[in-house]
């Protein structure tokens, strides 16, 4: 069964529908391959979707060991490669509001590293990490 139904509506422009819940995602092809970038790439969503699984998948580690993240942030950044175009490694910068201990640290780490998106994707990717402690 489909979770998303993505229809193209011209124009280098997709609508993506979450079955689930209605919610609703446009993306547009960047200006840098013929698009207009008014809306998020694909590619700026597999980048995205890195970002939001590592920050998920470490709450969930988080609220099981009794950890407050609340609050965390990630900026992400995507690097293209040409021939062919495709992501050649996506950065992100992990912001946390508080100290955490060493154990801590390494429950966080790992759930980040570790996230279904991370290890989906494909090895040539480069994963760069920082997670500014």
């Amino acid at each position: 069964m489909a979770t998303i139904h993505t229809t193209y509506l011209g124009g280098l422009r997709t609508e993506a529908t979450h079955l689930q819940s209605g919610t609703k995602i446009i993306t547009d092809a960047p200006t840098d391959n013929k698009g207009k970038g008014e809306a998020f790439s694909p590619t700026d969503l597999l980048a995205e979707s890195l970002a939001g699984c590592m920050l998920t998948t470490m709450g969930i580690a988080a609220d099981a060991h009794g950890i407050d993240m609340d609050g965390t942030e990630c900026e992400v950044t995507k690097i293209m490669a040409a021939n062919p175009r495709r992501v050649a490694e996506v950065v992100t910068n992990l912001k946390f509001p508080k100290e955490y201990t060493d154990h801590e640290k390494n429950i966080l780490e790992k759930a980040a590293l570790t996230c279904p998106v991370a290890v989906s994707l494909h090895p040539d990717v480069v994963k760069t990490v920082n997670f500014g402690w």
